[in-house]
C-alpha cells in the first residue's frame, strides 16, 4: 500500500495560516467552480439532535488536480458548556488518478475554519465597496473572530462592533480582537445597535430564527453570511434578500435547499425559478459585481465543499514546495510528484498570493531539469511521519 502522510491539527496550524494566500486559494476554488467542470455531488449531512448535533460529509473533483478529499465535520452546539470547542472533523485526501489514499489531515475543524473564514473575507472582496471601515460581527465565537480577522487582510477595518446573545462572551471576543488587530471594538447592545452604521456585516451564527431584519439594512451595506447551512437555520429575516439589490451565492443549488435564500423562497420573497450569479461567476469576470456605492449586497454561503478541496491543495503544494514533505520520487515526463513522504520545520515564507503561485508553477510545469535545482534547496528529510 502507498505510504500515508498523517498531519496533525499543530502541524496544520503551523502550515496552513489565515493570510492572503489562503483567501487567494479559496477564490480560485469559486472561480473553478464556476468554469462547470467541478463535480460536486451533494452533501451527507446527518441532524442528531437529541445532543444539538449534526455530521456533514462533503467532497469535490476538479479536473486538473491530482488529489481529492472527503470531509468530515461534526457540529454539536452545546460543547462549550463542557469546555469542548463545537466543531471538529478531518479530511482523507486520495489520488484522483488511482483512488488511493494518500493523506490523512487530523485538522479538528481548523482547515475548515480557515477556510470558511478566507471565503468570507473572498465574498466582501468582491462585494463590499472599497472603502469600507466599519465591520459588524454577529457572534463571538471561533468563527466570528477569524471572520474579522479575515476581512482586515481585503479591508481597511478601522472599528468594529460585535452582537452576540451571551454578552460576557461578546466582551471577551471585543477584547482579545481589539488587542490582536489594534483597532477599537466594542459590544453592541443589540443586533440592531451593531448593523447600524456598519460597512460590512458578517453573520457567523447557527441560529435558527433570524437575528437581522431588512428594514435595519442601509444603501451600500454588504452582508455575508455564514452561518446557515441546514434547513432549519436562518440568520436574516427572508425580506433581506428582497431588499438587496445584489444577492450573490456560492452555490444557488445548495443555498435553495440549505441556506437563507430557502427560507427568501418559502416566504415569497424570491420565485424560486430565479437565478442569481455566483460568487465563482463574479470572480471569474462572467457576471458583474456591485455596480454604485449605494447597493445593498448580499453573499450567502453555504460553506461549499470545494473551497474544501483547494485548502487541502494549497496545503499540500506548500509541503511540496517547502521541504516540509520530502520529494523521493517523480514522474519526469510530466514533470508532476508522485510520492512524498517526511517532515522537517523548514518553512518558506509565501508573502502573496503571486509569490505562492509562482513558485508552485515552477515545480508542476517546469521541466526536469528546473525541477531538480529546486529540489537541492529543500531541507533534508527529517524523522517521518508516516503510516502503511
Amino acid at each position: 500500500m502507498p505510504e500515508v502522510t498523517l498531519l496533525t491539527q499543530d502541524e496544520l496550524r503551523r502550515l496552513v495560516p489565515l493570510d492572503l494566500a489562503a483567501i487567494n486559494c479559496v477564490e480560485q476554488g469559486f472561480k473553478a467552480l464556476a468554469g462547470g467542470q467541478v463535480v460536486m455531488p451533494p452533501i451527507l449531512s446527518m441532524a442528531i439532535a437529541a445532543h444539538n448535533g449534526e455530521v456533514d460529509v462533503k467532497t469535490a473533483y476538479v479536473p486538473g488536480i491530482p488529489s481529492f478529499a472527503i470531509k468530515m465535520s461534526p457540529g454539536f452546539f452545546d460543547n462549550p458548556t463542557l469546555g469542548l470547542p463545537s466543531t471538529s472533523g478531518l479530511m482523507v485526501v486520495f489520488s484522483a488518478k488511482t483512488g488511493m489514499l494518500e493523506a490523512l489531515l487530523l485538522d479538528n475543524g481548523y482547515l475548515t475554519d480557515i477556510r470558511t473564514a478566507a471565503a468570507g473575507a473572498g465574498a466582501a472582496n468582491c462585494l463590499a465597496r472599497p472603502e469600507s471601515e466599519t465591520a459588524c460581527i454577529i457572534g463571538a465565537g471561533t468563527q466570528a473572530k477569524l471572520q474579522l480577522k479575515a476581512l482586515c487582510l481585503v479591508r481597511e477595518i478601522q472599528q468594529a462592533k460585535i452582537w452576540a446573545r451571551d454578552t460576557a462572551k461578546a466582551a471577551a471576543c471585543a477584547k482579545s480582537l481589539s488587542l490582536e488587530l489594534n483597532i477599537p471594538i466594542t459590544v453592541a447592545e443589540t443586533a440592531k445597535h451593531a448593523v447600524q452604521g456598519a460597512d460590512i456585516i458578517v453573520t457567523t451564527t447557527p441560529s435558527a430564527s433570524p437575528l437581522i431584519q431588512a428594514n435595519w439594512l442601509q444603501p451600500g451595506q454588504h452582508i455575508t453570511a455564514m452561518g446557515s447551512d441546514q434547513d432549519h437555520k436562518c440568520e436574516l429575516e427572508p425580506a433581506c434578500l428582497a431588499r438587496a439589490d445584489l444577492y450573490v451565492p456560492d452555490r444557488q443549488s445548495q443555498t435553495s435547499k440549505l441556506g437563507e435564500l430557502r427560507s427568501a423562497i418559502a416566504a415569497n420573497h424570491v420565485a424560486d425559478t430565479e437565478i442569481f450569479p455566483e460568487l465563482g461567476d463574479i470572480i471569474a469576470g462572467k457576471a458583474p459585481g456591485r455596480q454604485s456605492a449605494e447597493q445593498i449586497t448580499i453573499a450567502l454561503k453555504k460553506n461549499g465543499y470545494k473551497k474544501a478541496l483547494t485548502t487541502v491543495r494549497h496545503h499540500l503544494e506548500i509541503l511540496k514546495t517547502s521541504g516540509l514533505i520530502e520529494i523521493v520520487k517523480i514522474e519526469e515526463s510530466r514533470g508532476a510528484i508522485t510520492k512524498y513522504y517526511g517532515t522537517s520545520t523548514k518553512l518558506l515564507d509565501f508573502k502573496t498570493p503571486v509569490d505562492f503561485d509562482s513558485k508552485y508553477s515552477k515545480v508542476i510545469d517546469s521541466t526536469s531539469t528546473k525541477i531538480e535545482k529546486i529540489l537541492k534547496n529543500l531541507t533534508p528529510k527529517a524523522p517521518k511521519l508516516k503510516s502503511k
